[in-house]
């Protein structure tokens, strides 16, 4: 059985940062914080991908603790405490789920985006209580500037597919990729640095277009081809050292000789699998 509450978490982490508390926890600000967060993030997505239940459940309390160290800065600043955290969240969850606590009905998770986007459009033209415009606000205006490229790439196409600004075809999705990738060959060909800077991201943009498309993650699917990458140098690492010898002593038609191989061996043992 678990031995602490909440309240004790929030409890301790204002000791920490108290008189007399930790120096390292009082030194800390928002924006140094900001890095740690990033971190945790990442390593809950780890512990997931590890299967592992109890690594989650560890990762997932360095995660809290992370919104609980500044909500606490914030309290001390007297801005808002814990407790406003909490509040906003449940009524934010209450107002974007009118399908659940009030009378609407919804056909099934497509309309629920749909509504949730519209839903987000309309709390921000009433935050926005007709300061500068009456305009409603864009669908792409307050995308988190941090997000990486791919992710953010991804989400910004999803949101225009909610509201029906999509492809209706992969083959359309793919003829893009390959406009694309035919005018980062003419930037080359033409020497433009500038242009292939250009063309590239139009390139990668288009690519996870397809990847969104087709029901994927575009930074998932690059982060599992870098760890095959990862994985098959180190089998090669091991090949060459087994021969007494170090990659940068090989030539280019040696590691590929080395390269081949460890792909033909992960070929065969997927077979027999």
């Amino acid at each position: 059985m678990p031995t602490y509450t909440f309240q004790n978490l929030l409890d301790i982490m204002a000791k920490m940062r108290g008189e007399g508390g930790c120096p390292w926890d009082r030194e800390q600000t928002l924006e140094s914080l900001k890095q740690y967060l990033i971190e945790e993030c990442y390593e809950v997505i780890d512990a997931i991908d590890s299967g592992r239940a109890d690594k989650h459940a560890d990762e997932l309390g360095d995660l809290l603790l992370q919104v609980v160290f500044q909500a606490q800065i914030r309290r001390e600043q007297g801005l808002f405490a814990f407790e406003e955290v909490v509040d906003r969240i449940c009524k934010k969850l209450i107002r974007r789920h009118p399908h659940v606590f009030g009378n609407t009905q919804v056909s099934g998770s497509p309309e629920v985006l749909k509504n949730w986007e519209a839903i987000k459009a309309q709390e921000k033209k009433d935050a926005a209580d007709g300061a500068l415009s009456d305009a409603a606000p864009s669908l792409v205006g307050d995308m988190p500037r941090h997000l990486p490229a791919l992710h953010k790439a991804h989400h910004l196409q999803k949101r225009l597919a909610r509201v029906g600004f999509d492809w209706n075809k992969v083959h359309d999705v793919v003829a893009k990729i390959d406009e694309e990738l035919a005018e980062v060959k003419q930037a080359l060909a033409a020497g433009d640095a500038e242009q292939i800077n250009e063309e590239l991201g139009d390139l990668l943009f288009a690519v996870v277009n397809l990847s969104r498309f087709q029901g994927l993650n575009a930074e998932e699917v690059l982060q599992r081809a870098v760890d095959k990458f990862a994985k098959r140098v180190q089998a090669v690492e091991q090949r060459v050292r087994l021969s007494g010898r170090e990659l940068a002593q090989c030539n280019l038609a040696e590691l590929d000789a080395h390269w081949n191989a460890v792909k033909a061996a992960e070929s065969t043992l997927s077979v027999k699998r």
